[in-house]
């Protein structure tokens, strides 16, 4: 049996594994080989700026395939490359591409299996191994078992969109590996505009949903591959969403001017567009809510409200329905929703309930936005000292989509301080049961 090589438990490369610095591993080792940049570049079949961009850290927009092929050479474990990431790697998987054998596709039986195997992440219960899996595609190109499809990735991609809309975030944890690597792999053999742009759309669909249930550091490599397969399509449309998704990542990070500055720099990638399409329309709206919201989390409350002034010119006009594939639509009742959010960001209680009083249910055209309604107004609810109320309103989102409760984290910790702190308002039990684990309640 081969001894691990001591070199990649050494004080130097432990100390870039926990500063997540790929770059710094890759010059110690091609240092301790002896190799020039040119000869690590000509080894793994790239140019040396690559190999130079790796070393510097200015690597964000790179495909995985060219850093798994620098780190193959110079024979760096796959658990140190997954650390380097910020996860774990458990063991390699392979991905089969033909339709029937997409995990919960038509197999009834298999799907049941994967769906009672649950470990608990950000308090919902999801199948045991789904984020492992996740990782390892996110890290390991897997192998595809036929060829690349653009069909099959627009009808996967299709129906893991709809799986968000419906908030089954379980199922879709399911759906995701195959999704990731097919439009991966189709869009490195492929190359074609399309092709780039429908894995960017993959990969910032991954980290939303890798980001609602709290697994912070995949979620932000998700949203880095959707950046740099943006960027190379060529699509406006698709960089906005995909800065869109590095900008979630970066606020739950607490570093909002820089959120802040790459959502307003997407706005006007789109604006230059002419907004001559829906989608141009619909994007560019998009951005300038969450602009808002981002402007509202770091104090700027005129900014944000301004902001959110244009989105809504921007969403008029716009069908208040997705199209079969597309993201879900910004209408002018989810610009009303955003102003919820914004009011509570800059914590005046008053003024977010007063944006949420004219909202229905029955103006959102998905479970997933209903339930959003419900948890948005449970917080402003919880804000102005109205806990039956929010007790109320979480019950309905839960109603809608069990996820939303259950799987975003802030929304379950706000759950969770309710029932316990005020266990005698009526519905308090009720949603204890719902959370699953409140004790003394």
């Amino acid at each position: 049996m081969n001894r691990p090589d001591p070199f990649w438990t050494s004080a130097p490369v432990q100390a870039a594994v926990r500063a997540g610095d790929f770059g710094r591993a890759v010059r110690l080792a091609r240092e301790r080989q002896g190799r020039t940049q040119a000869e690590l570049a000509a080894a793994a079949g790239y140019s040396r700026s690559t190999v130079s961009r790796v070393e510097t850290g200015a690597h964000a927009t790179l495909d995985l395939g060219r850093l798994r092929a620098v780190a193959d050479v110079l024979d760096m474990p796959e658990d140190v490359f997954g650390a380097l990431f910020g996860l774990e790697i458990r063991s390699t998987v392979t991905v089969v591409s033909q339709e029937a054998a997409v995990p919960g596709g038509d197999d009834p039986m298999r799907r049941r299996t994967l769906l009672t195997a649950g470990l608990t992440v950000g308090g919902l219960v999801v199948p045991a191994g789904l984020l492992s899996r996740l990782d390892e595609t996110l890290l390991l190109m897997p192998d595809l078992d036929g060829p690349a499809s653009p069909r099959l990735v627009a009808a996967r991609l299709a129906a893991a969109r709809a799986r968000w809309d419906q908030g089954a975030v379980p199922e879709l944890l399911v759906e995701l590996p195959d999704l990731l690597a097919l439009a991966h792999r189709t869009a490195d053999e492929r190359g074609g505009p399309e092709d780039l742009a429908a894995a960017a759309g993959a990969y910032d669909l991954a980290a939303e949903t890798l980001d609602k249930v709290g697994a912070a550091a995949p979620s932000q490599l998700a949203a880095d591959r959707a950046v740099g397969f943006a960027e190379r399509s060529g699509d406006a449309v698709a960089a906005a969403w995909a800065a869109r998704a590095r900008c979630v990542v970066l606020r739950h990070q607490g570093r909002t001017p820089l959120a802040q500055r790459i959502m307003l720099r997407a706005a006007a990638q789109v604006e230059r567009t002419g907004l001559r399409t829906g989608a141009e329309r619909g994007a560019y709206a998009q951005m300038l809510a969450t602009c808002a919201y981002t402007a509202a989390q770091d104090g700027k409350g005129d900014d944000a409200v301004a902001l959110l002034d244009e989105a809504a010119q921007a969403a008029r006009g716009l069908p208040a329905v997705a199209l079969a594939g597309r993201r879900t639509p910004i209408s002018a009742a989810q610009v009303r929703l955003y102003l919820v959010g914004v009011q509570w960001a800059l914590g005046d209680a008053g003024a977010a309930l007063a944006a949420a009083r004219p909202l229905r249910a029955s103006m959102f055209s998905t479970p997933e936005r209903r339930a959003r309604m419900h948890t948005d107004t449970a917080r402003a609810l919880v804000l102005g000292g109205r806990h039956e109320a929010a007790v109320t309103h979480l019950l309905a989102a839960h109603r809608h989509a069990p996820a939303e409760v259950n799987g975003r984290s802030a929304i379950r910790r706000e759950a969770t301080r309710l029932v316990r702190d005020h266990r005698g308002v009526a519905g308090a039990r009720e949603l204890a049961g719902v959370l699953g684990d409140v004790r003394s309640v």
